[in-house]
């Protein structure tokens, strides 16, 4: 269940100094031991603070106030014919669907209510669901526009959250627009509670999204070493080589066209590839895979360099 900012009281922190912060009435706090102090220079849009360190992030100030926090990337709006098309073009992914009851289970037995950071919830992810339907679960979201699914808007390479406050963390369709993975999977352990849980799911095999914000790509090895320093629950593909070949000819047709219109026409004409996913054998789905997922808990122990060459589990 999304909850409010409220619930975070006592767990905000300054992502410049980690001093403890407070937001009321539109105004970020900083807290001293006797109470309140000083009003800092955060701005806010409406009931959302914005907590970012602006000199050391690609969002700037001026363009958070300019827009009241909106996204810089133009995001689409569906009516039923087009949100139709998109279900056929990408339905719900039953991997992310799996993953995340099996998140979800888990999370229940580790504490009465669970806390769950969603990472770029500025929209409901694909296949979560069970997470966000859950009372019995506290989500709380955050994105670097402000939309009614966040409680703050952050950057995740600085998240302004107390040490060891959630005991899960969902990260879906994130980490290939961030500058610095490493960091955000570092901030990620930071946040999260001993033995907490975390689930990521990054491109591999997709051409570039949102312009100038798209930077990284990860095979299944490389995500499993970004997130060295969990132990591993689950990894591996969470869409196959059908979804890569549909997405190459949407990019195929745009780029001898220049027109995504002609893209998205070959990508309807090329729908039904995504459909062999399912009869294709993990080993060589990781291979080819247009994205990956990891589930895994917080770790005193990080896995070695060698130990991601043995990890290795796909058919070459």
């Amino acid at each position: 269940m999304l909850a409010t900012i409220d619930e975070l009281d006592g767990a905000l922190q300054c992502p410049r100094t980690a001093r403890p912060l407070r937001f009321c009435e539109g105004r970020v706090i900083l807290r001293n031991g006797d109470g309140d102090g000083e009003v800092l220079d955060y701005p806010a849009s409406g009931n959302t603070p914005v907590l970012i360190d602006f000199e050391n992030s690609v969002i700037r100030r001026e363009d958070v106030i300019d827009t009241k926090a909106a996204s810089v990337i133009e995001r689409p709006r569906y009516n039923s014919a087009t949100r139709f098309i998109k279900s056929l073009l990408s339905p719900e992914k039953k991997t992310t669907r799996r993953n995340i009851a099996r998140f979800v289970e888990n999370l229940k037995g580790s504490a009465e209510r669970p806390k769950v950071l969603v990472i770029g919830g500025g929209s409901k992810g694909q296949g979560t669901s069970a997470l966000y339907d859950d009372p019995a679960i506290s989500v709380i979201a955050f994105d670097i526009y402000d939309t009614p699914r966040v409680q703050f808007v952050a950057d995740a390479h600085q998240i302004p959250i107390i040490d060891g406050h959630f005991d899960g963390v969902v990260i879906q369709a994130v980490l290939e627009h961030v500058l610095e993975p490493q960091r955000v999977a570092d901030e990620i352990w930071r946040v999260l509670k001993p033995g907490g849980l975390v689930y990521a799911e990054t491109p591999f095999m997709q051409q570039v999204h949102e312009g100038a914000y798209d930077f990284t790509r990860f095979t299944e090895s490389g995500h499993r070493y970004l997130f060295r320093r969990f132990a591993m629950i689950g990894s591996g593909a969470s869409a196959g080589p059908g979804r890569q070949l549909m997405w190459s000819v949407d990019y195929f047709a745009r780029s001898v066209f220049r027109s995504r219109a002609a893209g998205k026409v070959a990508k309807l004409a090329f729908f039904w590839a995504q459909y062999f996913d399912t009869i294709i054998p993990e080993s060589y789905a990781i291979d080819g895979a247009c994205g990956v997922y990891f589930l895994g808990s917080k770790s005193d122990q990080v896995i070695t360099p060698d130990a991601i060459i043995t990890h290795y589990g796909g058919a070459m």
